[in-house]
Formats: C-alpha cells, sequence, structure tokens
C-alpha cells in the first residue's frame, strides 16, 4: 500500500457525527441562500453521486488514492499507527482514534450492538481521544478490531458513520451549490482527506477560496470554470503540508476528468494515482 496523503496525516479535525453535521449544515445554509439564483451555465444533468452505480464508483476512486487499490470494502478491516501523531487509522475512511470519529464509530457500533468486540474499548478510546496514545488498547484492540471487521453490522456503522459525516454533507453541498456528479465526488474527496469545517485547510475554507475565484453554477458561473478554482484551491490547501507533497489525486485524476469535459463522471475512467494507473471501464 502507499501512504496516501490521508494516512499519511492530513488535517482530519476532531469530530462527532453532530458536530460535522452542524457545521456541513452551516456551510449549506450558506450556500442555499444562492440557489434561487441557480441557471444552467455549464450545470450537468447526471442523476448524482448518490445514484447507487456512481456512489460505488465513487468509493473505488477514493479507495485507489486512500489505499491504492479499488477494493474498497478490503478496508473495513484495515488497521495501524502511521505515526502520524492520531493513533490508530482504520476502516474504509481512515478513523482515527485521536481525532473523536473513530470513538464515535465505536459508539455507533455499540448502539447497534451492545456486547460487540470493541465495546469494552469506549473507555480508552474517550481517554486517548485527542492524542496519539495507544493506552488501554494495544495489540489486542487491533486484533478486536480485524474481528469486528468480519460483522455486517460493524461494516454498517462503518458506512453510516462515512455517509453521514463525509458522503451526505459534500453531497448535499455540491447540489445547492449546482454541481453535477463530478463536482459531487469533488467535494466528496476532499472532505475525506480535509474534514468538514471553515479554516483554509478544511473543506469549507477550500470552497470559500474557489468561490472568491469563480462562480458557482448555483450564481449563474461556469461549472468547469468553478470547479477548476476548486481544485486550485485544493492543491495549494494540500501543499501547506508536507504529506500532500503529492497531489495526483487532484492532478492525475480529477483534473483529468474534469479537461475532458466528464461532468457526469460518465465510464469509462481511467487515472492515476501515486503514479498507478486504474481504470474503471463500466458502471459498478
Amino acid at each position: 500500500m502507499h501512504t496516501s496523503p490521508h494516512r499519511a496525516g492530513a488535517p482530519r479535525r476532531t469530530l462527532t457525527r453532530r458536530t460535522a453535521l452542524a457545521a456541513a449544515a452551516a456551510v449549506l445554509a450558506a450556500g442555499t441562500a444562492t440557489l434561487s439564483m441557480a441557471g444552467t451555465a455549464g450545470a450537468s444533468t447526471a442523476t448524482g453521486l448518490d445514484d447507487p452505480h456512481k456512489k460505488e464508483m465513487a468509493m473505488e476512486l477514493v479507495s485507489s488514492a486512500e489505499n491504492s487499490s479499488l477494493d474498497w470494502k478490503a478496508q473495513y478491516k484495515y488497521i495501524e499507527d502511521i505515526g502520524d501523531g492520531r493513533g490508530y487509522t482504520a476502516g474504509i475512511i481512515g478513523f482515527c482514534s485521536g481525532t473523536g470519529d473513530m470513538l464515535e464509530l465505536v459508539q455507533h457500533y455499540t448502539d447497534m450492538e451492545p456486547g460487540n468486540p470493541l465495546a469494552k474499548y469506549l473507555p480508552a478510546l474517550e481517554a486517548d481521544n485527542g492524542s496519539d496514545s495507544h493506552s488501554g488498547l494495544g495489540s489486542a484492540f487491533v486484533s478486536a478490531w480485524k474481528t469486528a471487521a468480519k460483522d455486517t453490522v460493524f461494516q454498517q456503522a462503518q458506512d453510516d458513520e462515512r455517509d453521514d459525516v463525509y458522503f451526505n454533507p459534500a453531497v448535499d453541498q455540491a447540489k445547492s451549490d449546482g454541481l453535477g456528479t463530478l463536482g459531487q465526488f469533488i467535494y466528496y474527496d476532499a472532505m475525506v482527506m480535509h474534514g468538514p469545517g471553515d479554516d483554509p485547510v478544511s473543506f469549507g475554507g477550500i470552497r470559500k477560496t474557489a468561490m472568491k475565484k469563480a462562480k458557482t453554477p448555483a450564481q449563474g458561473g461556469d461549472e468547469t470554470k468553478y470547479l477548476n478554482a476548486y481544485l486550485d484551491a485544493r492543491k495549494a490547501a494540500m501543499l501547506t503540508e508536507a504529506a500532500h507533497d503529492d497531489t495526483s489525486r487532484v492532478d492525475t485524476e480529477q483534473r483529468v476528468f474534469l479537461n475532458a469535459g466528464n461532468l457526469n463522471l460518465d465510464p469509462p475512467l481511467h487515472w492515476k494515482t501515486y503514479g498507478d494507473s486504474y481504470e474503471i471501464l463500466t458502471l459498478p
């Protein structure tokens, strides 16, 4: 596996489902005010990234950058400390023991299935939150995570957290901004790496920077011009951290689709991340 920018220390914020949804709602509200001005300039007519087939493609695209594999479902069991100061990084979206989202995930799993293999580690996860500590976790926790990953309930819990904290807020905001399927994916991938929030290197901050350079389609702007501005802003945010010096997920993936005019994110797709080539030839 390549060490992805996210695995290697992306600026993920300490968050829970509640705080993430609140942050996303605030950004969405700001964008909704301009939706009544929406024109048709550049806007695509795709069903959207929340179409099950397009969503599956989005999971594979993100996995190519995060895990150097299109097999995102193999990542439920993934867990390791990658030395980024965030403790353990694990699961399909890189939940971290030091940033709050792993704690939120295990709490959700326990609500769904009390007595699960990870439930007894909740006190340790609470104590270690905000640090890179493994206190009360260690190899036993790693083994328990891999055991839990075989449980379809835990897999569903990971899917829920991904959707509630990252996927749904990103897609909703993109739709509010008048963006088609590619733009929705560009927002989602940024949300995965940078997390919600309004500081300059978070999702909301990157969006604000882009909107200073170009109008969204909802504001009457051209979709391609705006998405180029967004990718420029995201790349600049990535380069503020040494861990993000490889920007291939922007340069040789998302920008390739945009330059091809593929605003609906229709297959066949051909792209590279970290120099490795991938393709999706048909809808999953």
